[in-house]
């Protein structure tokens, strides 16, 4: 009895959808356990629904946490809710920056502001304490 090329072609492409599936769920698992072993009592944590504290203990057994969100504030989530660790930001330097005596004076520009701050009169006359605006 010969095999039908289509039926062929439908067990491959089942066959990838299974691998595709259990790779997926293999990586997700793996990013999981990272962001766990991360979560240890002192770490800044987010939860899936956007508060940000500091974790102060994990209970296995419970399947909670507590989360300090502020000096004197604890917060009782379940320990699904933790979806990160903070990182803290350490801001970047630019190197091609120049600063110093690496400008040019020569070509150096002065901005004037093109239209007047909010509140600023055109004119350029001081305001009088207590005047009424025209407006």
């Amino acid at each position: 009895m010969p095999i039908d090329p289509l039926t062929i072609v439908m067990v491959v492409i089942l066959a990838a959808l299974v691998f595709f599936m259990f790779r997926n769920s293999r990586k997700r698992r793996k990013e999981q356990d990272e962001t766990r072993s991360k979560m240890v009592p002192g770490a800044e944590v987010m939860t899936n629904f956007g508060l940000y504290g500091t974790l102060l203990s994990v209970d296995e057994d419970d399947n909670t946490a507590l989360i300090e969100t502020s000096p004197g504030h604890v917060v009782k989530v379940h320990r699904q809710v933790l979806a990160r660790v903070v990182e803290p930001k350490t801001p970047e330097v630019d190197d091609t920056e120049t600063t110093g005596p690496e400008l040019n004076q020569d070509h150096a520009i002065s901005v004037e502001p093109s239209e007047p701050e909010f509140g600023e009169r055109i004119d350029g006359a001081p305001k009088k304490p207590g005047a009424k605006s025209d407006d």
